[in-house]
């Protein structure tokens, strides 16, 4: 059976034979609403748990609306207009509101980036700024949560009267689900908030995972984050597989968060009744398959269906390789997962690391493999997962270990996807 992945800007074709497919793993999608804009503006007049945001800027002199980077695809150019018009309504001057680019420990943005995040008219008439978490000098320092967490906050974020985020809900790798509180930290975090919240105390802890908010210790520091820095109004969207929006979360953070996620858990899962062998999954296409550093999210969505000690495939493009020079560097100086997690276990955390770390995750559980003829030739023998040219090569490698009859299961658009096993 041939099946489309989301692979860069193009898209790859799988051939899976037919008596090996057990299943393609894919959202239920709901049907995108008529008119976002429209949907958008009744409910900033009448938001979940919160007062109109007219009321609560009405009086304010500042307000920060922060927006994720290019690698989420947040339609910021439906969202922006209405809040900015808003804002701009009850009295804040258009010169007196920021629009910060959530970049946490990512690189800045390109200005065609912020052109295709916001579009040229927002670009044009507004502040436009990128978070610098390495530039400690333009965080605010608030104290320490309960757990002991250095809180730096954008200093940009933290003296704006009226503070709103835009994101997306989707299942994520460690925070449960995206949006929210993420905006806040790690998005506009400083350096060493960023560290603590990557540290092997959280994400070695199994419900620190995707879809998992209850019991999560990561949810629980973003939230208390939020609330020291101060949080007032998100809007939140789920999105479809060809990212059109299907439900619209404002209000209160985490009223309408909450909202949101139960929204998006009842459209993107997916269940198998069984482990299968093979599992093949993406990291989306583009833009979260642009580094590898990024593609792993595809890579831990699968582990959930994946039979221990079975084989992993991640279809990532990696247009702009491995990462980050930090993350280049550590990703090809481990021959092993496990030598990895000693190495981290034993000293600070350094930048990147908790990536590689979930990366381990995966490679402790299966063989991975790396479908990507874009990471170059000398790194591709000193990562701790093989890398293949293509995806046939792949299939056959998994086919030659796994046995002839080895089942497979395809996730076209892996971080999106929440899959699980049905007795789960």
């Amino acid at each position: 059976m041939k099946v489309s992945l989301a692979f860069g800007k193009t898209g790859l074709i799988a051939d899976i034979p037919d008596k090996n497919l057990v299943k393609v793993m894919t959202m239920q999608d709901a049907p995108p609403l008529p008119d976002p804009s429209a949907t958008l503006r009744e409910m900033l007049v009448r938001p979940l748990g919160s007062p109109a945001l007219a009321d609560m800027a009405r009086g304010k002199t500042t307000a920060c609306v922060v927006i994720s980077d290019i690698t989420r695809p947040v339609p910021n150019s439906i969202l922006l207009p209405p809040i900015l018009e808003t804002l701009e309504r009850s009295g804040i001057r258009r010169d007196a509101i920021t629009i910060l680019v959530a970049t946490g420990l990512h690189r800045p943005s390109t200005p065609e980036e912020t052109r295709q995040m916001v579009g040229e008219t927002i670009m044009a008439q507004y502040r436009i700024v990128d978070h610098h978490a390495r530039a400690i000098e333009e965080q605010e320092y608030l104290g320490e949560t309960a757990r002991g967490t250095p809180v730096y906050i954008d200093r940009i974020y933290c003296r704006a009267e009226m503070r709103i985020t835009t994101a997306f809900i989707e299942p994520h790798l460690m925070a449960g689900f995206s949006g929210g509180r993420k905006l806040v930290a790690p998005g506009c975090a400083g350096e060493l908030t960023i560290k603590a919240l990557h540290s092997p105390t959280f994400l070695e802890d199994p419900h620190c995972s995707e879809g998992i908010l209850d019991g999560n210790p990561l949810h629980t520091e973003l939230l208390e984050i939020a609330g020291i820095a101060g949080h007032d109004f998100i809007v939140n969207v789920a999105l479809d597989q060809s990212h059109r929006i299907t439900g619209m979360f404002a209000g209160d953070p985490q009223v309408a968060h909450a909202r949101g996620v139960a929204f998006v858990r009842s459209t993107v899962r997916c269940t198998l009744d069984a482990p299968a062998d093979m599992v093949v999954t993406t990291s989306a296409g583009y833009p979260l398959d642009l580094t590898y550093y990024q593609a792993i999210k595809g890579m831990t969505a699968a582990l959930p269906v994946v039979k221990e000690g079975g084989m992993l495939i991640l279809v990532a493009e990696c247009a702009e390789g491995l990462g980050s020079e930090e993350f280049t560097r550590m990703a090809i100086s481990f021959p092993n997962a496990q030598n990895f997690i000693a190495g981290i276990l034993e000293h600070p955390v350094v930048i990147d690391q908790w990536q590689l770390e979930e990366c381990a995750r995966a490679a402790r559980k299966a063989s991975v493999i790396l479908v990507s003829p874009r990471i170059a030739r000398e790194h591709r023998d000193s990562l701790f997962v093989r890398v293949a040219e293509t995806l046939d090569e792949a299939l056959r490698e998994g086919f030659r270990k796994l046995g002839p009859g080895a089942t497979v299961a395809v996730i076209p658009k892996g971080p999106y996807t929440l899959v699980e096993l049905e007795a789960n």
